[in-house]
């Protein structure tokens, strides 16, 4: 219900990257049902690589998520309502975007 709610403000997406934790059917089927225009690509650990590797688009992800985690707000479930959890992490990502805009390195 969240990617929905996700489409239905976002009309623009087109691409899900996810872990190789959603490759199985009944997460592609449930997001089929919901979003059928939404394409998703798995992203993948090599078999060959040993150690820590990036891996591609995945650490955007990793790090967008540190930094909205710095938010205390938003570091435990306290919202009792998911409007009022999406209206803060409305808010957090509005203060990255400023930040990024007033502090250009």
């Amino acid at each position: 219900m969240l990617l929905a709610t996700l489409f239905g403000t976002q009309p623009f997406l087109k691409m899900l990257f996810a872990d190789a934790a959603y490759q199985g059917p009944h997460f592609g089927g449930a997001l089929a049902k919901i979003l059928p225009q939404l394409q998703t690509e798995i992203v993948k650990r090599s078999d060959q690589v040993q150690g820590f590797v990036v891996l591609p688009k995945r650490w955007i992800v990793e790090r967008t998520i540190a930094w909205l985690n710095r938010c205390r707000r938003l570091a435990k479930d306290w919202e009792n309502l998911n409007r009022k959890g999406l209206a803060f992490l409305r808010l957090a990502s509005t203060r990255l975007m400023l930040r990024k805009l007033c502090n250009p390195t």
